[in-house]
């Protein structure tokens, strides 16, 4: 059962924590970037995430539809099935949902997995996020935490945020005019997150270290991974070592490895990626049409080649450049030859 369960989903996050490694969460649309994702866990032999925006839900259940909840669980219901041929451990996770949007899709979802548990099945879902990082802090925590107990009933795993990610992804943005203050998670913000949540059921915590969405030269953002440190110290010594964060690292694409590799010092056990492996997947299919270009088109009257054409010859490359990429995170993050499938 690679999807893994509860139990299973929240060893992979202690052995992560313990390991001093990360997994990538990637974002994913449709059954292709399903399969470069678990494609590329097999190769690395890495547990990993796969994750759902409302976007790319909306974009899963057609273009008469667009039904963010609805797209989310015909892709997780894939993933369930497509995860079964391989040897590695899997979590399902939705990305960012905002507040005004979490009534008609994250409820659905809780939903959706209450009623697999109600038949013995396997949780659809191994954790959400809820990203009420645009309210105060305190209304933050008091939405968080009604979705938390939520969360908790049916053993998912909720991420939360407090700071604000810059850029845009997905829908979720930080907009150009976000204060540069509140794009770095104070200790005692961090501490107030802690004393909010805890007891009520596990979580994730995206703290914000100036990480911003979307692609970016190196140099254009300042990235300051000792926040991390310094809110992880603060809420260690205030409420022992037991209050250790697992953190989300947002933003992640274009970052340093060196930078990578010092969050995982502070805590950070999942990455998202997104901008990297879309990126990846397009890349090679530019370049099939670019060289093929005459076969793609009927041009002037011809009838083009069918065998370049037709989509699986350009998907195929679009896969593999994809897992590709994201095996390379992997590495990047130490969770490569890693997975704990047939351990727990």
């Amino acid at each position: 059962m690679p999807i893994a369960t509860p139990k299973q989903f929240a060893a992979m996050l202690d052995a992560a924590q313990k390991g001093n490694y990360a997994y990538p969460a990637v974002n994913v649309t449709s059954i292709t970037t399903i399969n470069a994702a678990l494609k590329a866990f097999s190769d690395a032999k890495t547990d990993g995430i796969i994750q759902f925006s409302t976007g790319g839900g909306q974009f899963a259940s057609g273009l008469n539809v667009k039904d963010a909840a609805h797209g989310v669980i015909v892709l997780a219901e894939a993933a369930h099935r497509l995860a079964e041929k391989h040897d590695v451990l899997v979590g399902l996770h939705t990305d960012h949902c905002q507040p005004k949007a979490a009534e008609g899709f994250l409820k659905p979802l809780i939903a959706a997995t209450a009623e697999r548990r109600a038949k013995g099945l396997n949780n659809l879902f191994q954790a959400h996020m809820l990203d009420a990082s645009d309210l105060p802090l305190e209304e933050n925590m008091a939405l968080s935490k009604e979705y938390l107990k939520l969360c908790a009933e049916n053993e998912i795993i909720l991420e939360v945020e407090a700071g604000v990610v810059g850029g845009e992804e997905d829908g979720a943005a930080g907009g150009e005019d976000t204060p540069q203050e509140k794009l770095y998670t104070t200790p005692e913000d961090m501490v107030a997150v802690y004393e909010a949540l805890n007891g009520i059921g596990r979580y994730m915590f995206a703290a914000t270290f100036g990480n911003v969405h979307g692609s970016y030269k190196p140099g254009a953002v300042k990235l300051r991974p000792d926040i991390l440190k310094k809110g992880q110290d603060a809420v260690v010594a205030k409420h022992g070592k037991e209050a250790w964060f697992d953190l989300v690292f947002h933003g992640g694409s274009g970052t340093s490895l060196e930078e990578i590799r010092e969050t995982l010092d502070y805590g950070v056990v999942k990455m998202n990626i997104d901008t990297d492996t879309q990126y990846a997947f397009t890349r090679p299919v530019v370049d099939h049409m670019m060289k093929n270009y005459d076969g793609v088109l009927k041009i002037d009257g011809e009838v083009g080649n069918k065998k370049v054409y037709d989509p699986r010859s350009y998907l195929k490359k679009a896969e593999e450049a994809m897992a590709a990429r994201l095996v390379q995170a992997a590495e990047d993050l130490r969770s490569n030859g890693k997975t704990i499938f047939g351990q727990v």
